[in-house]
């Protein structure tokens, strides 16, 4: 099939900023884009030839949009996997595959998953409920290292940009979690939380990104900054990738996946979870990269050669999001400051509703020195404010 045909449909299922961004990179290559989103304000909405308001979880929603593409991905996990398994049935090519969505879908089934294979993980225990959760821990016959404070508590579903993410350090952190299905991890004293992007095609090429490095957020569990190459040894590094490309190949995705991954500080790696889509760890290469995240995953599911994945200099992404004690209508403060700084491209979402905390853009420093990128990009950081009107 000629893809490069004016005539040719791709449908986004989820129309946020990875969706906008993905778009980016459509019109490039003259593709018609279909987009679902359930929010009429998605920033997707402006760029997509053909716009739906609709809920990615109903099945009948998805299932009918489905049927008006000629290839169909996400920029979100949580989708109705059960149109997906019909469409793909009918014929309609999925990407990732619903197959591959159920694996990563539920955080308890993905953790479940790595220790089938053998990929290397902290330990964990999944639990129906928060009344099982506190049970367990009430109950000291099921003690193991996971239950034991301090340990890592995850809602195994909807979670995102670290909601659905609490570490409890005792049991009054347990009072104000959701009642939901929910996997508790051991804590693991690690030097570093890493990434990498794999890329796999239809056809079964696969590349990987360099491994990144990421600074979080104390209080917000978010990513700060992602800083491309990771300042880690090179044994480091290669130990990295080769678990990446072992998930990727244990998964047998189509597209991008994203794998998070802790430096212990025995550097021993171990995975965190993963994302089958673009993602806010490859950001920083629509300018630093010679292929972006967002081509590389049309280049893969439409099956067409890989691009380059290597970095054209250091890259240094700094996300931007709602300041603290502001909601309302967003502006975007000193934004002009940080355009007069050489290598500086800042990238607005178009979610014209700020809160504390939620992703509102980002920008890259691109830059030969990496010193001098990171210093950079704490000037970006102090600068810029997202703040309300």
């Amino acid at each position: 099939m000629n893809y490069f045909s004016s005539d040719f449909k791709l449908g986004i299922l989820g129309g946020g900023q990875l969706g906008k961004m993905l778009l980016a990179d459509t019109r490039k290559f003259d593709i018609q884009t279909y987009v679902l989103d359930p929010s009429n304000l998605a920033p997707s909405q402006f760029g997509a030839h053909y716009f739906e308001v609709g809920d990615l979880l109903d099945f009948d929603t998805v299932y009918h949009f489905g049927k008006k593409v000629d290839v169909l991905t996400i920029e979100i996990e949580n989708v109705n996997l059960d149109a997906l398994d019909k469409l793909e049935a009918e014929g309609l090519a999925v990407f990732p595959s619903p197959k591959t969505l159920r694996l990563i879908q539920n955080k308890g089934k993905q953790k479940d998953f790595y220790v089938e294979e053998a990929i290397p993980t902290s330990k964990h225990l999944r639990f129906l409920n928060l009344n099982d959760l506190k049970s367990a821990i009430n109950n000291q016959s099921t003690a193991i290292d996971t239950l034991l404070f301090p340990f890592v508590w995850k809602c195994a579903q909807f979670g995102y940009d670290g909601n659905g993410v609490k570490i409890c350090r005792s049991a009054s952190d347990l009072i104000h979690l959701p009642d939901v299905e929910c996997i508790a991890e051991q804590m693991i004293p690690f030097k570093n939380e890493l990434a990498v992007i794999v890329v796999r095609s239809v056809s079964g090429e696969v590349k990987t990104y360099p491994v990144v490095e990421m600074e979080f957020h104390p209080e917000a569990n978010q990513v700060e900054y992602v800083i491309c190459p990771a300042r880690i040894d090179e044994k480091v590094v290669q130990k990295a990738i080769a678990i990446a490309l072992k998930v990727s190949e244990s998964f047998n995705h189509v597209g991008l996946l994203a794998v998070e991954m802790f430096q212990t500080e025995n550097d021993e790696i171990l995975v965190n979870e993963v994302a089958p889509r673009p993602h806010n760890s490859g950001h920083y290469s629509i300018e630093a990269s010679y292929t972006s995240q967002f081509e590389n995953h049309l280049r893969a599911i439409l099956n067409l050669p890989l691009g380059n994945t290597a970095s054209k200099a250091a890259g240094i992404m700094v996300n931007l999001v709602g300041e603290e004690g502001f909601e309302g209508q967003v502006v975007y403060e000193n934004i002009e400051k940080i355009m007069a700084i050489d290598g500086v491209t800042p990238h607005i979402y178009g979610k014209r509703q700020t809160r504390p905390f939620r992703k509102m853009g980002h920008v890259t420093i691109v830059n030969e020195d990496m010193v001098e990128a990171r210093k950079i990009a704490e000037e970006v950081k102090n600068s810029i404010r997202v703040i309300s009107i």
